[in-house]
């Protein structure tokens, strides 16, 4: 006699597994507490993981389905990735050993991503950056302009940061023009 199915509850949620997905499940649980042993929050962590798991289950799926199979759980499990115990991984770099560049930022950007990348360079408020540029416009009779346009040209952009939100119309339409310009430049330079 085997079992057909096993009906698990992660952080609440009901989900029936076939018996090959709920043993990968549980050696899956097994590895990460674990990875967590001596973690203070491990318990906090556990459930948050469960969570995902559940709702990952739930969104792979298919509608007439009554179970979870190993073929559903194991891109779930994929997605989520392993555990790793965050004290135990290596720190990120701090933001001083990492060199910074002046770059474009499109993300976030009103027009070219000057004074984004301006800000990012110097640690500062985008809008402390965006004020001090339309107060430098008015007292220099628009001199700024043209230090702004020239900045566009010669900035290289910055590659998105993922999970960075689109791009908005005219940021995305001043790049596309930034790039025309410069490679009509390179054509007519060479």
């Amino acid at each position: 006699m085997q079992r057909i199915s096993v009906t698990a509850s992660l952080n609440g949620m009901t989900i029936q597994f076939e018996q090959a997905a709920f043993d990968r499940l549980e050696a899956y649980l097994a590895e990460a507490r674990r990875a967590l042993a001596g973690n203070p929050d491990q318990a906090e962590i556990l459930t948050d993981l469960e969570q995902a798991i559940a709702e990952q289950c739930q969104r792979r799926m298919r509608l007439d389905a009554v179970r979870v199979t190993l073929r559903e759980l194991e891109p779930a499990l994929a997605e989520i990735g392993s555990v790793e115990d965050s004290e135990a991984a290596a720190p990120p770099p701090s933001p001083d050993a990492v060199p910074r560049r002046l770059e474009q930022v499109s993300e976030g950007a009103l027009l070219g991503g000057v004074c984004q990348g301006v800000a990012r360079y110097f640690r500062l408020d985008v809008t402390l950056v965006r004020v001090i540029a339309l107060l430098l416009l008015l007292l220099s009779a628009g001199i700024v302009i043209l230090i702004y346009a020239g900045m566009m040209l010669l900035l290289p952009y910055a590659t998105p940061e993922a999970g960075a939100p689109p791009v908005r119309r005219i940021p995305a339409r001043c790049r596309e023009l930034v790039l025309a310009l410069r490679t009509r430049l390179d054509a007519a330079t060479s």
